[in-house]
């Protein structure tokens, strides 16, 4: 678990150098916010479901969650600043929209459910907002392979979302616990992708630019 934690720490500090980019440009490019309003989410829920009045012996999940939130909320915030005006207004939509959600949710299994009931209730929406922060890059997925570049997928973020994944889903089964476990599956497989895409089109961007004669590789 403490190399879970270090992973995780790992991931919620990689977007720093991109961030550092957008403040430089005063703009967000082709950046997507999306990954951080679903790691936001995610980190909430997760922060939730870690705390003893829903489930035990996971309060590691609960602390590491907190840092993460604090992370993504300054990173969306940096995110609203630099963005366009449209951008701006959905990226602040959809925090708004984010809190209202997790209001509900702790009102919810607070008020309406009982010990067991309220575990498998935020339980089941970790693992769908886990499966959500993974499913997330899928975006920028798509625009590496429309654009033949990585230039918008960091390095450093996919690889640590794998190390972060893949130390979970070990905890998980450890644990025994099916809403950490399968999650994080998921979202190894989905991090093993990314690295893949990321080695070949780097791979393939290095290529062409040795390439005489077809195009500026400035």
């Amino acid at each position: 678990m403490l190399a879970g934690n270090l992973f995780a720490f790992v991931l919620f500090i990689s977007p720093i150098p991109t961030f550092k980019r957008i403040a430089k440009n005063h703009s967000t490019e082709q950046f997507s916010g999306l990954p951080y309003i679903y790691s936001l989410l995610n980190c909430l829920i997760c922060f939730w479901y870690g705390l003893p009045c829903v489930a035990h012996g996971v309060i590691l999940v609960a602390t590491v969650n907190s840092i993460g939130a604090i992370f993504q909320l300054v990173y969306v915030a940096l995110f609203i600043k630099y963005a366009d005006k449209t951008k701006k207004l959905k990226m602040a939509g959809l925090l708004i929209a984010v809190f209202c959600a997790f209001a509900l949710v702790i009102c919810v299994s607070l008020e309406l459910l009982d010990d067991g009931r309220r575990q498998m209730f935020v339980g089941y929406l970790s693992v769908a907002s886990l499966i959500s922060m993974f499913a997330s890059p899928l975006f920028i997925i798509n625009l590496v392979i429309r654009t033949g570049s990585v230039e918008f997928m960091p390095f450093y973020l996919s690889l640590s979302t794998f190390l972060m994944s893949i130390s979970f889903f070990a905890y998980g089964m450890l644990k025994h616990d099916f809403f950490i476990y399968v999650p994080n599956g998921i979202g190894t497989i989905l991090g093993v992708i990314q690295l893949l895409l990321y080695a070949y089109y780097s791979r393939k961007s290095s290529s062409d630019c040795r390439l005489p004669l077809l195009a500026s590789c400035e």
